[in-house]
């Protein structure tokens, strides 16, 4: 199976976010699609990108 999960990372620390979406980055069956602040902007994101974890 070659495709990647798809993945939103949300967390109110900016530096959080940025860890979390530099170290899942590095996996090569994980592709992170977007990062969100809080739950509100994570909603937009969930529909616009279609991650498949959150």
């Amino acid at each position: 199976m070659n495709e990647k999960i798809r993945v939103l990372v949300v967390d109110d620390s900016a530096i959080v976010r940025k860890v979390f979406a530099t170290e899942l980055s590095r996996e090569k069956d994980i592709e992170v699609v977007g990062t969100a602040p809080d739950p509100f902007v994570a909603r937009d994101k969930i529909l616009k990108l279609w991650p498949e974890s959150v």
